[in-house]
């Protein structure tokens, strides 16, 4: 079987509900995973994506701020709410996704900007930042499984990670080595998260790494395209047992024109699983 996931920083779900039915419409994944939310859990808008058939949900939000969601047509269990640096802020679910064999682990981050000063003493945001990518990179490592039984680690990690790690991730790798989500301390700690369970960049794998490639547009630009000043921001990881089964991946830039539309747009991948 096929398994199509998708992640989007929605910022704001019940702003931009049309939005995410729309799209789900248009590309029919089996799996929508959300990021900033911005909704308490009681308020979250189930009714449309029950329509739609994606009657397996996992949510967990708060006001205004952050929030993630797992939306899906694929049945899950083992469903785990966790929290981070000693935060309960609403930035990490896992779900095990019943795909027939041994479960696909599903993780759902949305790893915090890190405000504008890239000093982790002069900015705590930016300290906390570092901080999650470092109890990631030390949380993922842990469930490494050993080499003799590294083929059965079925796991896939999504979400706004808030990190464009190479060069052509950013419009000038120049002009942002100083700027919060391509400096070489974030840069660095995403390569230890990556390394800890020798992740596969999903998109890099279709599109060089010498191929400029965003996911997320500023609202400051008048006109995104024309500038196209844009980072990636969002990303689709997935565990080398899974490498042999990657079909296809999209990142869906038309929809940054859509009315309303967040300043991310969704990022795609199809495994055969």
């Amino acid at each position: 079987m096929s398994l199509t996931v998708a992640t989007w920083n929605i910022n704001s779900v019940r702003l931009r509900i049309a939005n995410v039915e729309r799209f789900l419409k248009l590309r029919k994944p089996d799996v929508l995973c959300l990021q900033e939310t911005k909704c308490p859990d009681e308020f979250f808008p189930h009714e449309p994506f029950e329509r739609l058939g994606y009657s397996h949900r996992l949510v967990q939000g708060m006001k205004s701020y952050n929030g993630v969601a797992i939306l899906s047509k694929v049945p899950f269990k083992a469903m785990n709410v966790h929290h981070r640096c000693g935060k309960e802020d609403c930035r990490h679910i896992e779900a095990a996704l019943d795909v027939g064999g041994d479960p696909i682990l599903l993780d759902n981050l949305y790893i915090p900007a890190g405000g504008d000063i890239p000093d982790p003493e002069a900015n705590a945001k930016f300290a906390h930042k570092l901080d999650f990518y470092r109890e990631m990179a030390g949380w993922f490592a842990e469930r490494r499984p050993a080499a003799r039984q590294k083929k059965g680690l079925r796991r896939i990690a999504v979400g706004d990670l808030n990190v464009a790690p190479l060069e052509h991730d950013v419009w000038s790798h120049k002009q942002l080595l100083k700027i919060v989500s391509h400096t070489p301390i974030e840069v660095e700690l995403f390569g230890k998260m990556m390394a800890a369970i020798d992740w596969i960049d999903v998109p890099r794998r279709f599109v060089p790494n010498e191929e400029k490639l965003y996911s997320w547009w500023s609202y400051r630009n008048n006109d995104w395209r024309k500038s196209n000043r844009g980072r990636r921001l969002d990303h689709i990881l997935a565990s080398p047992a899974l490498g042999g089964g990657l079909r296809s991946h999209h990142i869906d830039v038309d929809l940054r024109d859509w009315k309303l539309a967040s300043d991310h747009v969704p990022v795609l991948a199809t495994f055969d699983v």
